[in-house]
């Protein structure tokens, strides 16, 4: 709706200072001519918002000027009850800020929205974890959120899979994410003890990882353009294209098919066909890391798959099923 669309250019302009319309365009998710339009409805509605034009120009709220909208929409309401995280806020050492903001936010809703967001509260519960994951230790995460919000370099001892198994790193603190009930940090390695920071491309690291942690009086900054959220979303794309590297052109049941989890599920559903031999049955180019991992894979389905392609895969396949073949006869 127009109105809603208003106010949130409004509340983004006073949060955020000055923004060109390519922003606000792309924060509506609206044509940069409808924000043309939306910022003369708000002048003539006798809103102190005023732009300049040229490269550094853009739409600006007169100085000083606040807006007084505090109305939530009953759906705006419930949202902000069910963002709220005591765990990882609990974590990260805001638990009580958590409880405290919350409180103020439910007394000062109208009854009506109140009562929404208790329903809300009482029905939702947001459990990150996997069932299977295990709860891990991370005593140093409230000294890194603290060094990722202050902006301080920090020193570490790290754990890592291969050898030296121990490192120390000096870094850059960038961001924490928690993905999966697990903590990791983005940061940048710092070269030198003194000086001027100027760090190298992110990595990310596990925070449970992290054996010591020291943070230090040198401040850094974050580098120019980096957003966290754009940063891991291209992470996970980059994980996810290195998880896969290789194909293989299988065949499988229909029950074989409810087996199957994952990407491999995902490009079954997407890009199967049926099987020209076999009534029922489809068949697929999956996604697999490696042989070795496709082996275990498709071997776990028993009878209900066939490797058609690569060669060398089916024939590995095959010649494991003949050696338990043969153990079992």
């Amino acid at each position: 709706m127009k109105s809603s669309r208003l106010i949130s250019m409004l509340l983004l302009l006073q949060t955020r200072g000055r923004m060109t319309a390519a922003e606000l365009a792309e924060e509506l998710e609206v044509s940069v001519r409808t924000v043309y339009r939306d910022a003369d409805a708000l002048a003539a509605a006798g809103i102190p918002l005023y732009g300049d034009a040229g490269h550094s120009g853009g739409y600006q709220l007169l100085d000083g000027y606040r807006t007084r909208l505090t109305g939530l929409a009953p759906g705006e309401a419930e949202a902000l009850f069910l963002t709220g995280m005591p765990g990882p806020a609990a974590e990260l050492g805001l638990g009580r800020a958590l409880s405290t903001a919350q409180l103020k936010l439910r007394a000062a809703l109208p009854t009506e929205l109140r009562a929404q967001a208790d329903r809300m509260r009482l029905r939702f519960h947001l459990d990150a974890p996997g069932w299977y994951a295990e709860q891990e230790e991370t005593p140093h995460l409230g000294q890194v959120a603290d060094a990722v919000w202050r902006g301080r370099v920090i020193e570490i001892r790290y754990r890592r899979w291969k050898a030296p198994h121990e490192v120390d790193r000096r870094l850059a603190p960038y961001g924490l994410v928690l993905k999966a009930g697990r903590w990791y940090l983005v940061a940048g390695p710092v070269a030198g003890s003194a000086g001027a920071v100027d760090p190298g491309p992110p990595f990310t690291y596990r925070v449970d990882q992290i054996l010591a942690v020291r943070e230090t009086a040198q401040e850094c900054e974050l580098p120019e353009g980096f957003e966290l959220a754009a940063h891991w979303r291209r992470t996970q794309d980059e994980f996810h294209e290195r998880l896969h590297p290789e194909e293989a052109e299988v065949r499988v049941s229909a029950r074989g098919a409810t087996l199957l989890t994952g990407a491999q599920a995902k490009a079954l559903a997407t890009t199967g066909t049926p099987d020209p031999e076999l009534a029922g049955w489809t068949r697929a180019v999956l996604p697999i890391e490696s042989h070795a991992h496709a082996q275990a894979l498709f071997l776990g389905l028993g009878a209900e798959a066939e490797v058609l392609a690569p060669p060398s895969l089916r024939g590995r396949i095959a010649a494991t099923v003949a050696a338990m073949a043969a153990r079992y006869a």
